[in-house]
């Protein structure tokens, strides 16, 4: 526990506790998930609020709005956060400077921001007379954000994969057919994933099998209003007349997934979604590049087909990827129509022997 002049109370103990649950309401993706809760003179808690995506109200604001909202004066209260305030106008202000313009008068959280872009917070609301404690249940708080905060020390995009599976884990029959492998109810939840995230990005591979348009839809097939980069990434050309082409459209000539997510950040990208096909997904997988993933599976059997995961240079079970259902940023598990939507996260990392190309 650092920098605090106070000591901590059973009140601020709980209200992290509150706010960590708070935080699992959010989305995964290019920016943390972040829980917030104000306690009064008394340490009870009145207010509270969760970061619940990219360009939305950060946790720290959220909690802050959520008490004028009740009527609640903020002034002379405590901030208990997951995640340290960040000090950078994004998309969004600065929370610290949302903090100072409030009131607020003593501040908890429980991680320090990695990102050198935010990070810088505590420092500044120190310096501005308020009492400032870190690292209240910071293991938990890191474990939260832990692929998160992984992308942002190695300066590269949080990466999504979705697969859209058969339940004996077919991407494709026998004889390469896969539309529709789901329903209406899953595409359009895949959609809703490609509208949130900064770029999607396929194989050349699947660009020359499916000639995929990539853009984000609605389920009556209106294009989203936000709209990702469409990003080809192999050696083989992308043809003139491909769909995805347009003034949003990248080809990365590459197989190194590590040099495409690179080329990326430089571009501002900061989420990206893996679609396939399933060498390119394998690819990720091998080199621990995937942070979560989803898996749409559908109630047939395809039997000999195209396996949803291929490359990924299991052997024996020793070399087996783990992965956990993950509760947070989304639903563990959600039925869509007749399927289902799995979300997970990787608990333990690739074997060593990681391979490039596809």
């Amino acid at each position: 526990m650092t920098g605090a002049s106070q000591p901590l109370t059973a009140q601020e103990m709980m209200a992290m506790e509150h706010a960590l649950l708070l935080a699992g309401q959010g989305v995964r993706g290019a920016n943390p998930l972040v829980g917030a809760v104000i306690l009064d003179d008394d340490g009870a808690m009145v207010a509270s609020g969760a970061h619940l995506g990219a360009g939305t109200d950060h946790a720290e604001v959220a909690a802050l709005k959520n008490a004028v909202q009740q009527g609640i004066d903020p002034a002379g209260c405590t901030m208990v956060v997951t995640l340290e305030p960040c000090n950078h106008t994004g998309r969004t202000a600065p929370c610290t400077e949302a903090l100072l313009a409030a009131g607020i008068s003593r501040v908890v959280y429980a991680a320090a921001d990695p990102n050198p872009e935010a990070a810088g917070g505590a420092a500044r609301l120190a310096g501005q007379g308020i009492d400032v404690a870190g690292g209240l249940l910071a293991d938990a708080a890191t474990e939260l954000n832990r692929r998160w905060l992984a992308a942002v020390r190695a300066r590269r995009p949080f990466v999504t994969v979705k697969v859209a599976q058969s339940l004996d884990a077919q991407s494709a029959a026998a004889d390469g057919s896969s539309q529709w492998i789901t329903g209406p109810h899953a595409r359009a939840d895949g959609h809703s994933i490609r509208a949130r995230v900064d770029a999607v990005l396929v194989g050349t591979g699947t660009v020359l099998a499916d000639n995929p348009r990539l853009t984000a839809r609605a389920l009556d097939g209106a294009d989203a209003a936000r709209q990702p980069l469409r990003v080809a990434v192999g050696l083989r050309d992308v043809p003139a007349d491909a769909a995805m082409r347009g003034d949003r459209f990248v080809h990365l000539s590459t197989h190194d997934p590590v040099a495409a997510l690179d080329d990326l950040y430089r571009r501002g990208v900061r989420h990206v979604l893996i679609e396939g096909g399933p060498q390119l997904v394998g690819v990720f997988l091998m080199a621990d590049l995937a942070d979560e993933l989803f898996a749409y599976v559908a109630p047939m059997l395809l039997g000999t087909g195209v396996p949803a995961f291929q490359r990924l240079g299991v052997a024996t079970l020793a070399d087996a990827h783990v992965w956990r259902l993950d509760p947070d940023g989304a639903a563990a598990v959600t039925q869509l129509g007749d399927d289902v939507r799995l979300h997970f996260k990787p608990i333990a990392p690739a074997p060593a022997h990681v391979e490039k190309g596809h």
